[in-house]
């Protein structure tokens, strides 16, 4: 029963001292036969663990089946953690129903009904034999039913705990965890996010002979560029004032562009094969890093749990990399940060709003359709939104601007925004195929994929020693400590106000406004953060305003900022310096390794530009 997480506890009853109660926890994500059926880490840190999730589009997944080792025969009170996805939109019957089966017979239960938030659905009682049965999770509809765990009690009494900190507590005593995790070795830096910022921070580090760990939380590297989200390279590389900055982007890139294309396009072996294929890297994939340890103002090590099988690892190092995105592990460590929109009197900055708010860019569950010989079925919902044929999108692909949760917390209502996403597309899609004047346009069209990774834009963003502002950019104020070039427009998204119109407040479409840049090279102090002074970051959280984010947060643009990373990492182990320390006193070093770069140079460049708009003027 390999990476199978199961409690097997037993409590002693002061008033019934000569019986004794059993429980027994099984989490879903280490089910051995996981079928049909995906593990979603995305939510872990709100809602207190990975689950598995039927993402079937409109089709029941296949089972997935584990064995369980009971203690004693008995009768057991079964409860399940689940919820009603789609809670906050529709009381009509729920799309996520799903069985849970013991041995070949179904529970009389069907969960995925009750709660919209994560809680814990009676599932009646059954008689059990001591020793090994088989469960399963039976999947009724193939749209997104989902288990965080199951949870047997011979104690008519029990009732599990659903709070996140008395849930964790629970989780940790019920896994046998110890209080400090299995060291996973010490490091010279510890690179947290494989998207393409992270990947290229640990590539350049270890190819200049720094000795990293790479924690990834997904099984592929990539981030928004994998084949799970599908999202094209944008930006350009190889421009001045350090032309071999990009090289690594392009080694590991795939040749073909686009988003919402098939998966091969995005080439996840490329970026696995050249990391494993270096020495200096041990790759963790599968492991969320959830915890820091401080010791004044340095972080001292960071703690990541296995999504399938929950060891925990803990990591050492002098120097760490926040590249996830969404400023995780600088939150943790209590790093300054900005989130939502400045206000014009914070940094004067004409693009921005006259007062500061909340409002994001959003996040994109992008999907397409393929063409098939004979007709295809896509059955009516009742619970999806209330499509007609002014609003209706009578299209075969969502691209980028399928975007959701502008005005909600991108970290904390993360598990909704994406959830509206998924809800939105197998609507509209249903409203196509079923209620549509035209619908004889879509009789032979299938849904074939739909994104249940989300694709985020934007979060918390880390502050540095230097926060880059739209003047900056369109002035063209140099900076001393120039690093990483970007070039794509200030791509700043908004709701698409046709959209509004019919679906105000929860608005699924975006547009985007452009204003044009020249080329221009993001300072250095925008790479590490001001008041951790062990933590580098990469990728969209590094020190940018809103509006300033809208041009560095492409990924070809966020790999070389990966890169300098890696440089500057190698630079601090030379002289046993912090990152700030690079820019007061080894500014030069880093400059000449930038000048250099750490791609291989025997790669053509055949990775499309996809500017974003059009530059003021290109580097020559």
């Amino acid at each position: 029963m390999k990476n199978l997480r199961i409690l097997l506890f037993f409590t002693f009853i002061c008033s019934l001292p000569s019986t004794l109660f059993s429980q027994v926890l099984v989490e879903a994500e280490s089910f051995t036969n996981k079928g049909g059926w995906v593990v979603d880490q995305q939510f872990m840190d709100q809602m207190g663990s990975p689950f598995l999730m039927a993402h079937g589009l409109g089709k029941p997944v296949a089972d997935a089946s584990t064995k369980v080792i009971f203690p004693k025969t008995g009768t057991y009170n079964i409860f399940v953690r689940t919820r009603n996805w789609v809670g906050y939109w529709s009381d009509k019957e729920t799309p996520g129903r799903f069985n849970v089966i013991i041995n070949n017979k179904p529970l009389k239960a069907i969960f995925g009904t009750q709660d919209t938030e994560w809680n814990w659905q009676n599932g009646g009682s059954v008689k059990i034999k001591a020793g090994e049965s088989t469960i399963s999770l039976h999947d009724l509809t193939g749209f997104n039913g989902r288990c965080d765990a199951i949870l047997f009690s011979s104690d008519p009494t029990f009732r599990p705990e659903n709070s996140p900190e008395k849930l964790a507590a629970f989780r940790k005593k019920a896994l046998g965890l110890p209080e400090v995790p299995e060291s996973a070795g010490k490091f010279d830096l510890v690179v947290i996010g494989g998207g393409m910022a992270g990947t290229c921070a640990a590539l350049s580090a270890a190819r200049l002979g720094v000795k990293v760990a790479l924690i990834q939380d997904r099984p592929v590297l990539g981030g928004n560029n994998s084949s799970e989200v599908r999202v094209h390279l944008g930006g350009r590389i190889n421009l001045n004032p350090y032309p071999a900055l990009g090289n690594l982007v392009n080694e590991i890139g795939p040749d073909k562009g686009g988003n919402a294309q098939p998966a091969s396009f995005y080439e996840d072996q490329k970026k696995l094969d050249a990391v494993t294929s270096e020495k200096n890297i041990t790759l963790f994939l599968n492991y969320r890093a959830n915890s820091v340890e401080k010791e004044g103002e340095l972080i001292k090590s960071v703690r990541a749990v296995n999504i399938e099988n929950s060891k925990e690892l803990r990591f050492e190092s002098p120097l760490f990399a926040d590249c996830t995105g969404d400023a995780t592990i600088g939150a943790l460590a209590g790093a300054d940060f900005m989130m939502g929109r400045e206000g014009q009197s914070e940094y004067g900055e004409p693009t921005a709003p006259k007062v500061k708010d909340k409002m994001t860019m959003g996040s994109s569950v992008q999907w397409y359709s393929e063409e098939s010989s004979g007709s295809e079925f896509f059955p009516v919902i009742p619970w999806g939104l209330n499509f007609n044929e002014k609003n209706a999108q009578a299209i075969k692909k969502g691209d980028w601007q399928w975007e959701t949760g502008m005005n909600y917390d991108q970290v904390n209502d993360f598990e909704r925004i994406r959830d509206y996403g998924m809800m939105v597309v197998f609507s509209n899609w249903s409203y196509l195929k079923n209620r549509f004047t035209e619908n004889q346009n879509f009789k032979n069209s299938k849904l074939s994929w739909v994104a249940y990774v989300a694709g985020k834009r934007e979060s918390r963003r880390l502050t540095g020693d230097l926060v880059l502002k739209e003047q900056d950019l369109t002035d063209q104020i140099k900076y001393p400590d120039g690093t990483a070039p970007t070039s794509w427009t200030v791509d700043l998204h908004y709701p698409d106000p046709k959209n509004t119109q019919y679906f105000p407040g929860e608005e699924f479409l975006s547009i985007a406004k452009h204003k044009p840049i020249y080329p221009y090279a993001i300072p250095y102090r925008c790479l590490y953060s001001r008041n951790v002074n062990n933590l580098f970051m990469a990728g969209r959280n590094i020190s940018v305003t809103h509006v300033a984010l809208g041009t560095v947060r492409v990924m070809r643009t966020t790999g070389m900022m990966g890169e300098v990373v890696g440089m500057a990492a190698a630079v601090c182990k030379n002289h046993g310096a912090l990152p700030r320390k690079v820019y007061e006193s080894y500014l030069s070093e880093l400059q000449i390794l930038m000048a250099k770069g750490t791609g291989k140079l025997d790669i053509p460049n055949t990775q499309k530009y996809n500017e974003g708009g059009t530059l003021l003027k290109t580097s020559e």
